[in-house]
């Protein structure tokens, strides 16, 4: 049930004190974070500039060349809700850990020479980042509870950054390395092994915090004068989660603006060049918008955290949303960079704003975990539709018209669903 902060009644309970090792100063954890966050994207993107050049090292058809890019996103949303689960068991710092080594196994995986070991990766890959996915907002939440908003800015502009670095360096790092697309995409694995390493002293700093607690429940169970302490409350999951209209809300805002930002990223370009546009060109605007993304995704959730609700800022994603999917569609290749500008402002802004609801919408790092997995696990179960359907439509009706169409009328769904996810509420 939602109530608003209002009403909410307080409650007392007697909380441990964190306990912090030295390795775990904040600046560690940040860069902790920074570095996590920077691989959440980067070895999706850096897999885009090599799908050719993979089609052509197996022999792939374009639909299996195709689910190289939409195997992960599946992935994800399958993931997602495992995650809330292995955090209550093992600690999210652990679980972060586990994900982040899990990933560069992924990433190592598929490049081994076999079509098998390709597609196992891709999965592989999807699931360590559903549940990096899921784990951060929790993470952010608890470490940083009065500014949780802005936090999440920084690392999905970070995330963002991660993506736009990947799909830049990739055909270089294959020219540097002169090993082919498989010594370009391993090496993204270092990456993740350098964010493993920035992150251990945060496993460090839990399990001294677990062992503070249990010496003090050890101690002061009974203490000197025989008076009994009262124990520490259990964070409890949100109940009925899935039959609440505020997470569906919230999950229909991911799930449509996910799904709008993976088609256009599978199809923007073509969509450009079959109107006429020079590929090279087109790959340029493409390019730029990615990067305008980052702005947007920083920019949002600072905005968001300082609203008392945020619906005008859903409904504006939702309507820069129509305008740049409207521009593409009337006048593609003269509206191209100003379709690009529009876009990416809107795509970005959308992606950090429900990253933000998540935050904003619980009052725990549990239930920002237990949100986080069924928002993601329905966005990106949505979004992977989006561009097989987009491509089948496309060769069902011969042009990109009805996509596009399709798409400004999704938008307007998004606007309803960030409406109701903005209201001043919480789970």
């Amino acid at each position: 049930m939602a109530v608003t902060r209002a009403q909410q009644p307080v409650v007392t309970t007697a909380v441990p004190l964190p306990v912090r090792s030295r390795l775990a100063h904040p600046a560690l954890l940040l860069t902790g974070i920074l570095l996590v966050a920077l691989n959440m994207r980067a070895c999706l993107a850096a897999v885009s500039p090599m799908v050719g050049e993979i089609q052509r090292s197996f022999g792939l058809s374009a639909t299996a060349s195709g689910l190289i890019t939409t195997v992960p996103v599946l992935f994800q949303g399958v993931g997602a809700p495992l995650t809330p689960r292995l955090t209550r068991r093992f600690g999210t710092e652990r679980v972060v850990l586990g994900a982040v080594l899990v990933l560069g196994a992924g990433v190592l995986l598929r490049v081994l020479p076999s079509v098998a070991a390709l597609y196992a990766g891709c999965v592989v890959i999807g699931v360590a980042i559903a549940v990096l996915n899921v784990s951060m907002p929790g993470l952010v939440k608890r470490e940083f509870p009065d500014r949780a908003a802005a936090m999440t800015g920084v690392y999905s502009t970070t995330m963002l950054v991660g993506a736009t670095m990947a799909a830049g360096l990739s055909v270089p790092l294959e020219h540097a390395l002169g090993g082919g697309w498989e010594a370009s995409l391993g090496a993204w694995s270092l990456l993740a092994l350098v964010a493993a390493v920035a992150w251990l002293p945060q496993v460090l700093r839990a399990r001294a915090a677990r062992a503070a607690r249990d010496g003090a429940g050890a101690v002061g169970a009974v203490g000197a004068v025989g008076v009994t302490n009262p124990p520490v409350a259990p964070v409890r999951p949100i109940q009925g989660i899935w039959r609440s209209p505020l997470a569906w809300q919230i999950s229909l805002f991911m799930g449509i603006s996910s799904l709008l930002v993976y088609t256009l990223v599978a199809w923007m370009p073509t969509i450009l060049a079959d109107h006429g546009m020079d590929r090279g060109e087109a790959g340029l605007v493409f390019a730029f918008s990615n990067l305008v993304q980052v702005a947007g995704a920083f920019l949002v959730p600072l905005f968001a955290g300082r609203m008392t609700n945020q619906r005008a800022l859903a409904v504006a994603m939702a309507l820069l949303n129509a305008v740049g999917i409207a521009v593409l569609l009337i006048a593609p290749v003269p509206g191209a960079w100003v379709a690009a500008v529009i876009l990416g402002v809107a795509q970005g802004g959308s992606l950090g704003l429900g990253l933000a609801f998540i935050v904003l919408r619980t009052d725990s790092a549990a239930g920002a975990a237990q949100l986080g997995g069924m928002s993601q696990a329905v966005g990106y179960l949505v979004a992977a539709a989006g561009p097989v359907g987009a491509g089948a439509l496309r060769q069902a009706t011969g042009g990109w018209t009805t996509v596009l169409a399709l798409m400004l009328v999704l938008t307007g769904v998004v606007a309803v669903a960030g409406w109701g996810a903005g209201r001043d509420r919480t789970l």
